[in-house]
């Protein structure tokens, strides 16, 4: 008799988790000239999200760090159910991981209040020690990935076996996809919902996480 997989959720963070996407919303906010050209190039995939995100927070100086820090955490509004479904993977004993490409001044002070363990957490940093903000990629891509991710959610991914784990995505955009072609199951919104629909990639989509608890409930039911 073979033992079941074990389940393990990779799940996005900006207009995921959140309702907004906090990247484009901090960037917007401050709005420093030249944002909207490198916003596009990375969207048509022109530069990378690496690239783009570095370039775009380059434009904003270190002296503005702390209204920059404040927006990036007071901006934030959190999707309806998220934390049942850290409930519900508490009591089903699903693995739970924050794959975001979303930086750790916001990342980490949001989700501290739902007890995630920071090891679970991943996301890219930040450098204010310089005149303009850098940042700090320490989850690049290894050798099978070769899109210049930035924080490289497949790179993550593959440190679960398939031979082991029933993988699950939770996402809504471009940096989603990749990892959603590796996954078992898919929950998707907004751009990730078209990319999976243009490729014809199974996909269930979900408006809130009460969706995907239902779904994860309804799925156990054999």
């Amino acid at each position: 008799m073979t033992t079941a997989k074990k389940r393990v959720i990779f799940c996005d963070f900006d207009g995921t988790i959140t309702v907004n996407d906090n990247i484009v919303a901090i960037i917007k906010h401050f709005n420093p000239p030249g944002w909207e050209e490198i916003a596009t190039s990375v969207l048509s995939q022109k530069i990378s999200i690496r690239d783009g995100v570095g370039q775009m927070f380059r434009l904003l100086p270190t002296s503005i760090q702390r209204e920059v820090v404040e927006y990036g955490i007071n901006n934030v509004q959190i999707r309806d159910g998220f934390a049942e479904l850290l409930q519900y993977c508490k009591d089903e004993n699903i693995e739970f991981y924050v794959t975001s490409g979303g930086i750790d001044f916001f990342v980490f002070p949001v989700l501290a209040r739902f007890g995630i363990p920071e090891y679970h957490i991943y996301c890219n940093g930040s450098d204010f020690s310089g005149e303009q903000i850098e940042i700090t990629w320490p989850h690049p891509c290894d050798g099978h990935c070769t899109n210049d991710c930035g924080m490289c959610k497949t790179t993550i991914m593959r440190r679960f076996p398939a031979t082991e784990y029933e993988s699950i995505i939770i996402g809504d955009s471009v940096t989603d996809f990749e990892g959603a072609k590796l996954a078992d199951t898919v929950f998707s919104r907004h751009y990730l919902t078209d990319k999976c629909k243009e490729l014809g990639l199974p996909h269930t989509e979900f408006t809130t996480f009460h969706d995907i608890v239902h779904e994860l409930k309804k799925e156990r039911i054999v």
